[in-house]
């Protein structure tokens, strides 16, 4: 049996990647690449679109090869540091340590649709006006709120020596 704090992490993390993963798996079978449907006017949409890049599309244009390797090394990397991070955390720091199960579990949704796809399913459009928010998935969703988190565990809280 895990340990408590592992228990944790495979619950959150496991919970982002079923439903990062579920999501996309609707979208891929009900809404045609590039095509929308309108949830509150003016405001939100669901849009099927593939993001090849990082975040904000970064480094998109770059050959699909070198661009795979890159993210692939990245999202590895970012998983197994947010793995060590986790590990170090105090189980005092429960705050903290939920911060680094949201973006363990983005991270490894986002990564199970680079190794799939060699692209990211995005499909959660914000927007006012012509002003479009880039798309996201649930996994981004839990990697900034998991971000914000540790940002304000950083500005707020002491940090453990």
């Amino acid at each position: 049996m895990l340990p408590k704090k592992y228990t944790k992490l495979a619950i959150i993390a496991g919970l982002v990647v079923l439903a990062d993963q579920v999501s996309k798996a609707f979208i891929l079978k009900l809404l045609p690449y590039h095509q929308s449907t309108t949830i509150i006017k003016g405001f939100f949409d669901i849009t099927h679109i593939r993001n090849p890049g990082g975040a904000f599309g970064l480094m998109a244009n770059m050959s699909p090869i070198v661009r795979t390797v890159i993210f692939l090394f990245i999202s590895s990397l970012a998983v197994g540091l947010i793995f060590y991070f986790y590990k170090k955390t105090p189980s005092s720091q429960s705050f903290l340590a939920t911060a680094f199960a949201l973006i363990f579990g983005g991270a490894i949704g986002n990564l199970i649709d680079r190794v799939r796809f060699g692209n990211v399913v995005d499909f959660l459009d914000i927007y006012l006006g012509n002003f479009h928010w880039p798309a996201f998935n649930i996994a981004d969703s839990a990697i900034t709120v998991g971000i914000f988190i540790f940002l304000f565990h950083l500005l707020f809280k002491k940090m453990p020596e």
